[in-house]
């Protein structure tokens, strides 16, 4: 490929773990054929394990790739609209309030669907709203997916929907829908649509706590004693039969390479399984948010010349941040520091993974200059 310069994304990769970084691995892939892969580090406590070609790790955020993924085939089959009051489909969320300074509001709006997956509908992250609290109280580890997420409606919004950008729940609300709508459980949607037809091997949803649980690297997470081993937890799993359509997924590096050649290359697979059409694709790369919205993602996750399509950061203005990669580049990343990334003009892509929690420069550091090595 013109312009990626493999001896430089070695160097690059390697140099991380001089940072502490226990283990990284990278695949970039053009046009169906894998062009590139470099692993390096160790996975285990004791540092003594090299990182595998079949390494799991907790993805976290990167599950909102597979779930955008998941319902625009939906939108693509006719049996969702991005315009669709979500109130339709989870009618808790019909008489939902919204706060105010002085207190709360009713909706002007309904919360919509494009509002969901452009993380403008006014929910937050808070994980111990008082919804969850109640519904982990009375249901235990048998609450489910759609049990806990109306949950969340027994909350107000933080604004009207479609007024703000703030990062949070949305997409397990996403997940919740597609459950509705398809009559599946949120896991087998996937497996049909998603696992099945890309051939994936190592891909499933994570349990609350994941000791013991083969090939899984060592979490670490980044504090002020540097970077040191945590329990093998994710948060956003609350129970043992939620399955979190924002970041609850376990996969490795392999297929989620296999899910971002399938994107870069317009929805179809190198054996001509396709999974998305090409305009549902690029529908996913059109920015949805508004300018006060923009302005909210820059100031919360420094995405500066970035817009935000479905569930995605889309680069729109590459010349503003001095990147020589192009405008329409289109990706995410995930709480443990992992990162991936598509162009559809080229046909390539590139999956980055790591283990490391609160790893501050993963997003404003690290997945940029991979970024600029692959695409610039």
């Amino acid at each position: 490929m013109a312009g990626f310069n493999q001896e430089k994304m070695t160097r690059y990769l390697d140099s991380l773990l001089d940072t502490g970084i226990p283990s990284v691995d990278c695949i970039v892939y053009q046009n169906h054929k894998q062009i590139y892969r470099h692993m390096n580090g160790t996975v285990n406590i004791e540092k003594t394990q090299k990182v595998s070609a079949d390494q799991r790790y907790l993805m976290f955020s990167m599950t909102k790739v597979q779930t955008m993924t998941a319902v625009m085939l939906l939108v693509e089959q006719g049996k969702l609209s991005l315009e669709d009051d979500i109130a339709d489909y989870l009618p808790a969320y019909r008489n939902i309030k919204v706060k105010t300074d002085s207190g709360e509001e009713k909706l002007k709006w309904p919360i919509r669907l494009r509002h969901l997956v452009s993380m403008q509908s006014g929910l937050d992250y808070d994980l111990a709203r008082p919804g969850i609290v109640r519904v982990l109280k009375e249901k235990g580890e048998k609450a489910s997916t759609l049990e806990i997420v109306n949950s969340f409606a027994e909350s107000p919004l933080n604004f009207q929907p479609g007024t703000h950008f703030c990062y949070s729940l949305s997409h397990d609300v996403v997940a919740a829908v597609i459950e509705t709508v398809s009559g599946m459980s949120y896991g087998d949607y996937l497996r049909k649509n998603i696992w099945e037809p890309l051939g994936f091997k190592d891909t499933f949803f994570a349990k609350p706590v994941n000791d013991g649980l083969e090939r899984l690297a060592q979490q670490y997470i980044a504090s002020e004693k540097g970077i040191v081993p945590m329990e093998q937890t994710c948060n956003y799993q609350f129970t043992e039969s939620y399955q979190s359509g924002g970041a609850g997924l376990v996969s490795c590096t392999e297929d989620y390479a296999i899910l971002a050649d399938t994107l870069a290359c317009g929805g179809i697979t190198a054996d001509g399984t396709r999974i998305l059409k090409p305009e549902t694709v690029e529908r996913i790369k059109q920015n949805l948010l508004t300018s006060d919205s923009m302005k909210d993602l820059q100031d919360s996750m420094g995405r500066k010349g970035y817009g935000y399509g479905c569930g995605m950061q889309v680069l729109m203005n590459p010349e503003f941040i001095g990147s020589p990669s192009p405008a329409g580049v289109f990706g995410w990343d995930g709480a443990a520091g992992s990162c991936i990334q598509m162009d559809t003009v080229s046909k390539t892509s590139f999956v980055y993974t790591m283990h490391v929690r609160n790893y501050g420069t993963s997003y404003d550091v690290i997945h940029p200059a991979l970024r600029d090595i692959v695409f610039g």
